[in-house]
């Protein structure tokens, strides 16, 4: 009489749940990086083919319609020059990377370029590749 045992111990190693679990992960990833906002305004840059390699400590943008940021947070004219001091005291050759839509009057760059100039920084002229 042959008697069998029935806790036999199988020796194969399933690999279905763990392709599922990788295309899972796969489609998350993928859905999240869509999704993620980069931190920029949407400005029509004007066009230049040189480039600079210098990393500005904040940027300063201006829209189309005259609004004035700092990075992203929107920030009216007067208060500008405050929080530029406020954000680059004690740096060293605080650097600030201006972006301005190209439709903005040449006025309101040159207002911009004078509080540079007025408190000793270095200003870079944000463009678009040709």
């Amino acid at each position: 009489m042959a008697i069998k045992r029935g806790s036999k111990v199988e020796t194969t190693f399933g690999a279905a749940s763990m392709t599922d679990l990788m295309f899972l992960l796969l489609l998350f990833l993928m859905v999240a990086t869509t999704l993620i906002n980069p931190n920029a305004l949407k400005l029509m840059l004007p066009k230049s083919s040189n480039n600079l390699k210098e990393k500005p400590y904040t940027t300063v943008s201006v829209t189309a319609n005259l609004h004035y940021y700092i990075e992203t947070t929107p920030i009216p004219f007067n208060q500008l020059e405050p929080q530029l001091q406020a954000r680059l005291t004690g740096k060293e050759e605080p650097t600030i990377s201006l972006h301005c839509d190209k439709s903005v009057p040449i006025d309101e760059v040159v207002k911009v370029m004078n509080i540079a100039k007025n408190n000793n920084y270095r200003l870079i002229l944000a463009t678009s590749p040709e």
